[in-house]
Protein backbone atom coordinates (compact mmCIF):
# COMPACT_ATOMS: atom_id res chain seq x y z
CA UNK A 1 0.00 0.00 0.00
CA UNK A 2 1.49 3.04 -1.22
CA UNK A 3 1.54 6.14 1.14
CA UNK A 4 1.18 9.46 0.81
CA UNK A 5 2.64 13.17 2.11
CA UNK A 6 0.65 16.29 0.61
CA UNK A 7 2.50 19.61 -0.08
CA UNK A 8 -0.48 22.51 -0.58
CA UNK A 9 1.52 25.40 -2.60
CA UNK A 10 -1.18 27.98 -0.64
CA UNK A 11 0.30 26.86 2.50
CA UNK A 12 3.45 28.31 1.19
CA UNK A 13 1.58 31.63 -0.66
CA UNK A 14 -1.13 31.76 -2.67
CA UNK A 15 1.45 34.00 -5.02
CA UNK A 16 4.04 32.09 -5.58
CA UNK A 17 6.57 34.66 -6.58
CA UNK A 18 9.48 34.54 -9.16
CA UNK A 19 12.46 32.22 -9.67
CA UNK A 20 15.42 33.23 -7.07
CA UNK A 21 14.97 34.63 -3.60
CA UNK A 22 17.06 37.60 -4.58
CA UNK A 23 13.78 38.39 -6.89
CA UNK A 24 11.52 38.76 -4.54
CA UNK A 25 9.44 36.89 -1.98
CA UNK A 26 7.60 33.15 -2.11
CA UNK A 27 10.35 32.43 -4.96
CA UNK A 28 10.67 29.18 -6.22
CA UNK A 29 14.17 28.70 -5.30
CA UNK A 30 12.95 29.28 -1.22
CA UNK A 31 9.69 27.20 -1.79
CA UNK A 32 12.71 24.42 -3.07
CA UNK A 33 14.65 24.61 0.10
CA UNK A 34 12.15 25.30 2.89
CA UNK A 35 9.90 23.20 1.58
CA UNK A 36 10.27 20.62 -1.34
CA UNK A 37 13.55 19.71 -0.97
CA UNK A 38 12.91 18.56 2.94
CA UNK A 39 9.53 16.71 2.20
CA UNK A 40 11.33 15.16 -0.80
CA UNK A 41 13.95 13.72 1.44
CA UNK A 42 12.06 13.13 4.41
CA UNK A 43 9.88 9.95 2.30
CA UNK A 44 9.87 6.57 3.29
CA UNK A 45 10.42 3.88 1.35
CA UNK A 46 6.73 3.47 -0.39
CA UNK A 47 5.36 6.97 -0.05
CA UNK A 48 4.69 9.36 -2.59
CA UNK A 49 4.67 12.90 -2.10
CA UNK A 50 1.51 15.04 -3.29
CA UNK A 51 1.95 18.55 -4.52
CA UNK A 52 -1.50 19.99 -4.63
CA UNK A 53 -1.37 23.44 -7.04
CA UNK A 54 -4.60 24.71 -6.81
CA UNK A 55 -5.51 27.61 -4.22
CA UNK A 56 -2.85 30.19 -5.37
CA UNK A 57 -3.44 33.00 -8.37
CA UNK A 58 -1.43 31.31 -10.93
CA UNK A 59 2.25 30.36 -11.54
CA UNK A 60 5.34 32.12 -13.35
CA UNK A 61 6.55 29.43 -15.13
CA UNK A 62 10.24 30.67 -13.68
CA UNK A 63 9.15 29.63 -10.41
CA UNK A 64 7.72 25.83 -11.61
CA UNK A 65 10.93 25.89 -13.42
CA UNK A 66 13.33 26.76 -10.50
CA UNK A 67 11.60 24.36 -7.40
CA UNK A 68 10.40 21.48 -9.60
CA UNK A 69 12.86 21.22 -12.48
CA UNK A 70 15.70 22.23 -9.90
CA UNK A 71 14.99 19.15 -7.77
CA UNK A 72 14.88 17.03 -10.70
CA UNK A 73 18.32 18.86 -11.80
CA UNK A 74 19.65 17.45 -8.43
CA UNK A 75 18.63 14.15 -7.83
CA UNK A 76 18.18 13.03 -11.49
CA UNK A 77 14.89 12.76 -12.96
CA UNK A 78 14.67 9.10 -12.41
CA UNK A 79 15.01 8.87 -8.83
CA UNK A 80 12.31 11.99 -8.40
CA UNK A 81 9.38 12.17 -10.93
CA UNK A 82 8.04 8.73 -10.00
CA UNK A 83 8.01 9.74 -6.52
CA UNK A 84 5.84 13.15 -7.18
CA UNK A 85 2.58 13.20 -7.68
CA UNK A 86 0.63 16.19 -9.23
CA UNK A 87 -3.03 17.25 -8.34
CA UNK A 88 -4.56 20.49 -9.67
CA UNK A 89 -8.21 20.64 -10.65
CA UNK A 90 -8.34 24.29 -11.55
CA UNK A 91 -5.26 24.62 -13.71
CA UNK A 92 -4.95 20.60 -14.94
CA UNK A 93 -2.05 21.27 -17.96
CA UNK A 94 0.56 22.21 -15.09
CA UNK A 95 1.18 19.02 -14.73
CA UNK A 96 2.68 18.62 -17.91
CA UNK A 97 4.38 21.84 -17.63
CA UNK A 98 6.10 20.97 -14.63
CA UNK A 99 6.90 17.58 -15.92
CA UNK A 100 8.78 18.97 -19.29
CA UNK A 101 10.75 21.46 -16.90
CA UNK A 102 12.30 18.12 -15.13
CA UNK A 103 12.64 15.85 -18.33
CA UNK A 104 14.63 18.64 -19.43
CA UNK A 105 18.22 17.92 -19.84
Amino acid sequence: MTMNKTIYVKDFSITPGARHILDGDYSGEDFFKRILQPAFLGLKSGEVLEINLDGTDGYATSFLDEAFGGLARMYGKEKVIPFLNFISVEEPYLKEEILSYMNEK
